[in-house]
């Protein structure tokens, strides 16, 4: 229901003013072991809510833990602590067969449109048996056609296979293959990263078209603020495994709290070298997750860190618009 639209009840959550919470995770954790010994910690005690119809962008750097944030939403990861609870519904310690039901109102964009989709199958076989195995009741031929219109592909492209299409046109059968069982939430994991840049914008802008048209909720994840900025309501920043900042895209990008989310958007290039003041560039690398320093996980890193920073660990502050976990910022 659009934002500001009658009141009314959908799942178990009243909605007002403000649309209803479709997705949420508390105190998440997850963590993996090494084969060393070790433990991964991939997710660190996350707590995040998505609304019903927005679009949540969520950066980072690479091994920042967004990927296993995404995965355990879908709970395609075990959870190591916390919860995760979808429109109402506690899925934390559901079944493989509990959570089938699900399957069909969660789906997934993977990154790599060249490894996701199998080389032995035609498109027409792709779609079909995400139709067949979650969707049922649909004729296949026209659920396919329809889906091949939807992201933008001639209904010819059902006969041809995966190496026949360029990266862009196999991404697009990968978001028709995730839309096949008419999800609501959609978790797009780098959907463009794989991608030439002159491609990436098209893929964007049909995310966009179809989250309008369909009323999709998605969680989208990308290393890049200038990407995300364009298709998402809401922006949250991760670093090692844990949220650093949140807030409305174009809040986040013109006045950025964090350190690190300072950092990040300084990264991001510019036509007008001249133009950015107040470079600021990350030293190092971002430490392991193995073992994560004590405190604010991005102190090593950080340019205005003390002593305090390596003995407490920040919490998420502000209110429901903006919050960010950062002892130096008020």
């Amino acid at each position: 229901m659009p934002e500001g639209g009658r009141p009314g009840v959908v799942g178990d959550h009243i909605m007002s003013g403000e649309r209803s919470i479709l997705m949420s995770v508390r105190n998440l954790s997850v963590h993996f072991p090494s084969g060393k010994g070790e433990t991964v910690k991939a997710v660190t005690d996350l707590t995040l809510d998505i609304r019903r119809g927005e679009v949540f962008g969520l950066v980072g750097e690479s091994g920042s833990g967004k990927t296993t944030l995404g995965r355990a939403m879908l709970r395609l990861v075990d959870l190591t602590t916390g919860s995760v609870e979808y429109d109402g519904d506690d899925l934390s310690h559901l079944t493989g067969k509990q959570m089938r039901p699900y399957r069909s109102r969660m789906q997934v964009i993977f990154q790599d449109p060249y490894g996701s989709l199998n080389p032995r199958m035609r498109v027409d076989a792709i779609l079909g048996e995400a139709v067949t195995l979650l969707g049922g009741g649909d004729s296949l031929s026209e659920r396919v056609s329809e889906l091949l219109d939807l992201v933008g592909l001639p209904a010819a492209s059902q006969r041809r296979f995966p190496h026949e299409f360029s990266g862009g046109q196999r991404q697009r059968i990968c978001i028709a293959r995730a839309l096949a069982v008419r999800p609501e939430f959609i978790v797009a994991d780098e959907p463009v990263a794989a991608l030439d840049v002159s491609i990436q914008a098209q893929i964007i802008n049909l995310l966009q078209d179809l989250k309008d048209e369909l009323d999709l909720t998605m969680l989208f994840i990308a290393h890049d603020l200038a990407v995300v900025r364009h298709i998402s309501d809401r922006i949250g920043v991760m670093y090692l495994g844990r949220m650093q900042e949140i807030g409305p895209a174009d809040a986040v990008v013109a006045d950025p709290h964090h350190p690190y989310t300072k950092a990040l958007l300084s990264a991001v290039p510019v036509l007008d070298p001249g133009a950015r003041v107040g470079r600021q560039i990350l030293k190092g690398d971002m430490p392991s997750s193995i073992n994560p320093p004590s405190g604010c996980v991005f102190r090593t890193r950080c340019p205005i860190a003390d002593d305090e920073c390596a003995a407490t660990i920040p919490e998420l502050r502000g209110d429901s618009s903006r919050s960010t976990a950062c002892l130096k910022v008020t």
